[in-house]
């Protein structure tokens, strides 16, 4: 799922990474805003609200807002920045970037019930998220060479009309590649939306615990990469002394 890289990868493995990481994409965001009132991963919203703030001269708001916005950014050059330097295909180069993100959630799942609202814990708490979500989203572009991305509805949503539209002209030699592209589109909307349901229904009966679930998910897509890429090797050994 995380092994191969832009054009070697099969329409399937693009499937399993958008349905486990667009559902922990929403997932976070709607346990997110319940939990510190943040969207982790509108960038434009927060862009525009930054704007708002600045002509109502609220600066601190801008302040925190612009460390959000740096905050993501971050996360999206660190992921990029590790993947490049270890080299595309190993493992190292996925493992330690969904690390991280699993390390900021359960310190948000342990620590989040300390959040009183106020602006400095805001912004650690939403901050880490945020960054999380930067790391997520840039990774999973550049494993799927920009096909899949988990928090980016509004790509989504222009590219499925795009697609649509071109479904209805109807080009015979783009039949199967466009009807895969729909497929693929409809599926990360969709798990997107059933993640921020599932996080919604979750923080309301386990309260900041609930981002123990996402890393949960997290956790089953890095053991499902580590055992069928060992899984494979192993057939091939036995084959071999066979």
């Amino acid at each position: 799922m995380f092994r191969y890289r832009g054009k070697k990868r099969s329409f399937r493995q693009n499937m399993r990474l958008a349905i486990l990481l667009c559902t922990t994409a929403g997932f976070v965001n709607a346990s997110g805003f319940l939990g510190f009132f943040v969207l982790t991963t509108n960038m434009t919203g927060h862009a525009a609200l930054m704007a708002l703030k600045f002509t109502e001269g609220d600066f601190r708001a801008v302040r925190m807002i612009s460390i959000w916005l740096l905050l993501f950014l971050s996360g999206a050059f660190f992921s990029s920045l590790h993947v490049s330097r270890v080299g595309r295909d190993k493992r190292e180069s996925y493992i330690i970037p969904i690390l991280i993100e699993i390390v900021i959630l359960c310190f948000v799942g342990y620590f989040g019930h300390t959040f009183d609202h106020t602006i400095v814990k805001t912004e650690y708490f939403a901050g880490g998220l945020l960054f999380a979500m930067g790391m997520q989203n840039a990774l999973v572009s550049v494993i799927s060479g920009a096909v899949v991305r988990t928090t980016h509805l509004t790509g989504m949503f222009t590219d499925l009309g795009i697609d649509l539209s071109a479904a209805l002209l109807k080009y015979p030699e783009k039949d199967t590649l466009l009807r895969k592209k729909i497929v693929l589109r409809f599926i990360i909307i969709l798990f997107f939306l059933m993640g921020s349901i599932l996080g919604g229904f979750a923080f309301v009966k386990f309260q900041y615990h609930s981002f123990y679930i996402a890393t949960g998910i997290l956790l089953i897509a890095l053991y499902y990469d580590f055992l069928r890429v060992n899984s494979r090797r192993l057939i091939s050994k036995l084959r071999k002394k066979g």
